[in-house]
């Protein structure tokens, strides 16, 4: 072990070009509350987060949407408490017109338990909601490279 110990996720934040949009998207569809906004001239951003805990800021700064092709975040995978939550999450997405990089749930590899949908949000950054099982009978995109790596 390192000298630092053991190191969790804490939050994650994301340059967003809208927050207004992206608290639409997060909050309203994602269904994660705003713990604290900040709305000053030029120095916009939100704290979002379920029951009171961080899990992501949201930063009004970024000029253009999400470029896969630059060096930063890949994804961002959030995890559901069942395959039933993942199905109505694709649900409440499609309702509301996200864009999806792969049809219904998706197997992370070939006979994998876990799976789940990958999707955008409004700045076309990628995101994926998953569980842990339930997604045995899924096919799974890519046969040679996790489904997660080149959606």
């Amino acid at each position: 072990m390192s000298a630092i110990g053991t190191l969790r996720t804490g939050h994650i934040g994301l340059n967003v070009t809208d927050l207004d949009r992206s608290i639409g998207f997060y909050a309203g569809v994602l269904g994660f509350e705003v713990l604290r906004e900040g709305k000053e001239e030029g120095r916009r951003y939100a704290f979002l987060g379920q029951d009171g805990q961080l899990v992501l800021t949201l930063w009004q700064q970024a000029e253009g949407s999400y470029d896969q092709g630059r060096a930063g975040l890949h994804h961002l995978a959030f995890e559901a408490e069942s395959i039933e939550r993942v199905t109505a999450a694709e649900a409440e997405l499609k309702a509301r017109g996200a864009s999806f990089a792969y049809e219904g749930v998706v197997a992370h590899a070939e006979g994998a338990a876990s799976g789940g949908i990958f999707f955008h949000d409004p700045d076309g950054t990628r995101l994926e909601i998953y569980a842990r099982k339930g997604a045995e009978g899924a096919a799974a995109p890519n046969e040679a490279a996790p489904t997660c790596g080149f959606f």
